[in-house]
């Protein structure tokens, strides 16, 4: 993300447009992890359900397709076109209504407990304070309530960018420093000892973490997952003032990366994050 611009601003501009365009894209690739968080987070019928950071709402309808028409969801987001692609998909049969929210989860007014459950798929690493974040998410939380969340480990733990990365990176000017641990950023809650801190000066309790380690399909081949890697995922800032000539270059760069990690089932390589429950 470019210095000195909002999450809202960033996710409402040219990024938050093209992961618009390309959710079945992303949906498909982030599939594996996405069973994990609902095995997880246990969704009964008849609840009510945040997902946090919805994006175009796959994790909404399959939280409103597990909580059934007796329940309530909610999918709020700061990302104005990720929300209107979400309003376009059609609604699962016998779903709980969902209610697409513009809004910033860290500050929201949500009721005081009045949820049963909260959940999300990479979506809690770039509040602009994860303290006051997590705190409003506990107080909207029911006794008994659960937020079940998944994060990215380290970059160094995830072959699907680090590999993409280290092939674009002899191609383009130096990267500045990481950001500070707790800035906005994919690999914010890295360190999971940290995260469970974070929970618990919020007021969660009863938090389990455990390490999840899947591949990940990129693509059916190498320059398919080659564009996925450049232009969705976390690498895709290298490239953001690229021209197309050095764009190509930098797809022919990964494409060959990428090369060995083909299978018959697509290209693949291994995503380690950090799925946690905390009550």
């Amino acid at each position: 993300m470019a210095d000195g611009i909002t999450q809202a601003a960033y996710w409402n501009g040219e990024v938050g447009q093209r992961w618009a365009r390309n959710q079945a894209v992303l949906d498909a690739v982030f599939s594996p992890l996405t069973d994990a968080l609902f095995e997880a987070a246990g969704l009964r019928a008849g609840t009510s359900v945040l997902d946090i950071g919805c994006g175009a709402g796959e994790t909404t309808l399959r939280a409103a397709a597990a909580v059934g028409p007796e329940g309530a969801v909610a999918g709020a987001d700061v990302s104005a076109p990720l929300l209107a692609a979400a309003r376009e998909r059609p609604m699962p049969a016998g779903a709980a209504p969902v209610a697409w929210v513009e809004a910033d989860v860290e500050t929201y007014p949500f009721p005081p407990a009045s949820l049963d459950a909260a959940l999300s798929r990479f979506g809690t690493m770039f509040f602009a304070d994860t303290q006051a974040a997590f705190a409003n998410i506990r107080a909207a939380l029911k006794p008994g309530g659960q937020l079940t969340l998944l994060c990215w480990q380290a970059m160094a733990a995830n072959p699907w960018v680090s590999v993409p990365r280290a092939a674009i990176l002899p191609l383009v000017p130096a990267p500045g420093p990481p950001p500070p641990p707790d800035q906005p950023g994919p690999f914010r809650f890295a360190d999971g000892a940290a995260l469970e801190a974070r929970l618990r000066a919020a007021g969660f309790r009863d938090i389990v973490r455990t390490g999840l380690r899947v591949p990940v399909t990129l693509g059916r081949d190498p320059e398919t997952a080659a564009r996925v890697a450049c232009e969705l995922g976390p690498p895709s800032h290298l490239l953001r003032e690229a021209e197309p000539e050095l764009r190509a270059r930098a797809l022919a760069s990964v494409a060959e990366a990428l090369r060995p990690h083909a299978t018959d089932g697509g290209v693949q390589l291994e995503a380690a994050c950090w799925l946690v429950a905390a009550g």
